[in-house]
């Protein structure tokens, strides 16, 4: 019988699912979560202007969406103050992530990121046969000069680095960052995801300059705008490495649907604004909910509140699954020392209340053991 043979790297790659999903707990546990607190969607979703849109546009979902993405790309530019030339929308930030490393990293090559950071980035960098190197994060923050150095010792294709900085939810001023940028080895590539830069303090992003050859900034509708499941993000970077997404990129990954969502969502920028407030709110909450249990909660500048629960990744692991028992989702930084914490996503009033109620409990019967 013949025997389809993959190729030689995708032979090495294990066939898993990064992320272990809600879905797939609750399919374990024979019931749904009572919070959806791990995966930093916002439970306070989309602009109402953005839902109508998208059920209007339900009947035409026969159509494909335009493969050029043209009006969010004209709207996005208008709403940045730069070129639409400049703006390459795709499937998330996940999907141009994918994009980008097929575009510039050939097997062996070496890139660099942080030892805990966004785990995606890296499943692609493997997939595609690249090098990772990683630096530990320094004061729970991933460190601007060790990535440099790093770079710059290995003559990294690319540097990853989130601002402001997902599991830990710290951040870096626009100075640190433009810092970064400046002293940037000449061949490297710095990929800034910003995907949570618009819930972060005033004088995190530094100023959109798209035509720093060395630079392509990440965005995302998935966070302050509530759209986590229609998949919308956008690249803001240099025209001629904007235009080359062209040469491998989905031209119809983006449905007509989530075009039409993603423009409107935009456009309701009173919507936006709430949804910030509603976010600074549950992060307090999420605080406090912490103090009471005599844990800390770490600052955060995202949609998410890193709680260190003070002991080891074993003490944190074990809490988790209490809380995961209890029907609350909840996820963790995934390396040591990072480990100690567990990752609570922002939630509405119900939410934060069937945490409340949860974490004592779990705490409780974790220490007990």
């Amino acid at each position: 019988m013949t025997e389809i043979a993959l190729t030689a790297l995708a032979e090495t790659l294990p066939s898993s699912v990064p992320f272990v999903g809600p879905e797939a707990q609750e399919r374990v546990m024979g019931q749904k979560f009572k919070a959806r607190l791990g995966a930093n969607e916002s439970v306070f979703g989309p602009s109402p202007l953005a839902i109508a849109a998208m059920r209007k546009a339900t009947p035409e979902v026969w159509k494909y969406g335009d493969p050029e993405n043209y009006d969010l790309r004209e709207a996005l530019a208008q709403h940045h103050g730069i070129d639409p030339s400049h703006i390459i929308v795709g499937e998330g930030i996940d999907g141009l992530l994918a994009y980008l490393v097929r575009l510039l990293v050939e097997p062996g090559e070496p890139v660099v990121t942080s030892a805990g950071a966004y785990p995606t980035f890296n499943f692609h960098v493997t997939g595609f046969g690249g090098k990772l190197h990683t630096v530990p994060y320094v004061d729970d923050h991933e460190d601007p000069e060790s990535l440099i150095a790093k770079a710059t010792k290995v003559s990294a294709k690319i540097i990853y680095f989130a601002n402001p900085d997902n599991p830990m939810g710290s951040w870096h001023s626009a100075d640190v960052v433009n810092g970064l940028i400046n002293n940037l080895p000449k061949s490297t590539l710095l990929v800034l995801d910003e995907a949570y830069v618009d819930l972060a303090p005033a004088g995190t992003a530094p100023a959109l300059l798209p035509e720093t050859p060395n630079v392509i900034r990440m965005r995302t509708f998935s966070k302050a705008y509530g759209m986590a499941g229609a998949r919308v993000g956008y690249a803001i970077g240099p025209k001629k490495l904007i235009a080359a997404f062209d040469k491998v990129r989905n031209h119809f990954g983006m449905s007509h649907i989530s075009q039409v969502g993603a423009l409107a969502a935009l456009s309701d920028q009173n919507y936006f604004e709430r949804v910030l407030k509603n976010v600074q709110k549950s992060r307090q909450q999420i605080t406090e909910i912490a103090r009471a249990n005599g844990l800390k909660a770490l600052h955060s500048a995202t949609n998410f509140v890193a709680i260190d629960c003070g002991q080891d990744g074993n003490f944190a692991r074990a809490l988790l699954q209490r809380l995961i028992a209890d029907q609350i989702f909840v996820r963790m930084p995934n390396i040591s020392p990072l480990d100690r914490c567990i990752r609570v996503s922002c939630g509405d009033a119900r939410a934060m209340e069937a945490f409340a109620n949860a974490l004592p409990k779990a705490l409780k019967a974790v220490q007990a053991t």
